[in-house]
């Protein structure tokens, strides 16, 4: 019986695994659609939003189910409560990408000012490699890796100030709905490095026990 549960834990482990490259191929073609405004890749962004929310729902209730037929041991607890908790993370991260994508229509407000469509490049790039890193981290099971995310997201908090400032100094007839379009998509990339460092952080709690890490949650 523990033997069968243990396989089933190493099969939820890995579809979280593939959900996370999921929402990176999602993160990959919003930032895509951010820089270009290409409006068939938002649009495929669009459509597989909606597989992203399945898996949620799916590994959310598997974890349930494992925690209902059986009374786990501490480190399997742990997996489990962590990976409801990552699942989410990831499924909040597949819903910033959609609102990215989503974008793609008024991508000539985005582009207008070249001093804040390029802090938004930067950011995007940025989250990419946040969100890779997290990734990467709860495949592998890296601490060490985890433990670096924290101190990188301190840059992306660097970037919005500056893209903030750059908001500020928008003029022209379509200063204000070029600021609306560019916060959204600021923010949005903001969240999906906040959603990255709390992989990191509930990683961290699964591998060692510590609740420290878990200390704070991101908004919607």
């Amino acid at each position: 019986m523990r033997a069968a549960y243990a396989l089933d834990l190493q099969h939820l482990a890995l579809q979280v695994d593939v959900m996370g490259l999921r929402v990176q191929d999602a993160l990959a073609s919003s930032s895509e659609v951010l820089l270009t405004g290409d409006l068939e890749l938002a649009a495929r962004v669009i459509a597989g939003d909606d597989a992203i929310d399945r898996m949620f729902v799916t590994l959310t209730e598997r974890c349930y189910d494992l925690l209902s037929r059986q009374s786990p041991v501490a480190s399997d607890l742990r997996l489990v409560v962590s990976v409801i908790r990552i699942v989410g993370d990831l499924e909040r991260t597949g819903d910033l990408c959609l609102r990215i994508a989503k974008l793609a229509p008024e991508h000539h407000l985005l582009a207008a000012n070249p001093t804040s469509f390029e802090i938004l490049g930067t950011m995007a790039r940025e989250a990419q490699e946040l969100f890779a890193t997290a990734v990467r981290a709860f495949t592998q099971r890296d601490l060490r890796v985890a433990h670096s995310l924290e101190q990188r997201d301190d840059a992306m908090d660097s970037y919005l100030r500056r893209l903030m400032a750059a908001i500020l100094e928008l003029q022209g007839p379509n200063a204000v709905p070029e600021a609306i379009q560019t916060l959204v998509a600021g923010r949005a990339l903001e969240r999906i490095a906040d959603h990255s460092v709390m992989i990191g952080e509930r990683l961290r709690y699964m591998l060692t026990g510590n609740v420290e890490s878990l200390s704070r949650e991101v908004g919607p």
